[in-house]
């Protein structure tokens, strides 16, 4: 850990839960809210069910990534946490940001076309961000270790090549 900084890690442990709570819960309630959109409900109620689809996307679950994942990488530094099951945990949180990212595709989607977009089953987007949250909680409440994992020898040691471009130098 740093020195100075050090007493700052419970915050910032408690601030990336927060906003890790509030964007998984996002993650799993959007899809929910977006299987409210019938074609057949009155114009009134599809303008109804957009904006808070919209308003929950824009400015509460994205925000709420966006800070988890900054809130995360302090983390990661603050306390110096740099092993295999990190490593592996950032592959599911990469999944989470792809998640998320399908989410919001189908929020725009169901926005700029009533009627003409369906969304996905309401089971298929929680699921896809559910394997990722659970991987993502195990490995960090376990944090098993990793380093039985052999990694093919061209990735883990210097290969002696040059960048394919001019690095600056100081």
């Amino acid at each position: 850990m740093i020195g100075p900084l050090t007493p700052l890690v419970p915050h910032f442990l408690a601030f990336h839960i927060l906003t890790l709570a509030l964007w998984c819960a996002g993650l799993i309630a959007l899809p929910l809210m977006l299987s409210r959109h019938d074609p057949a409900i009155s114009q009134a109620d599809y303008v109804r069910i957009r904006r808070y689809t919209h308003f929950a996307y824009t400015l509460g679950v994205t925000p709420a990534a966006v800070l988890a994942v900054a809130s995360g990488t302090v983390l990661v530094f603050l306390r110096d946490a740099f092993t295999p099951w990190m490593f592996l945990k950032l592959v599911f949180v990469g999944a989470l940001v792809l998640t998320h990212g399908w989410v919001g595709h189908t929020v725009t989607s169901m926005e700029e076309t009533q009627g003409l977009h369906q969304p996905p089953h309401p089971v298929l987007q929680p699921v896809a961000a559910l394997i990722p949250i659970l991987a993502i909680l195990f490995l960090v409440l376990d944090k098993p270790d990793l380093s039985e994992l052999r990694f093919p020898h061209w990735l883990s040691q210097p290969q002696g090549g040059q960048l394919p471009f001019l690095a600056p130098s100081r």
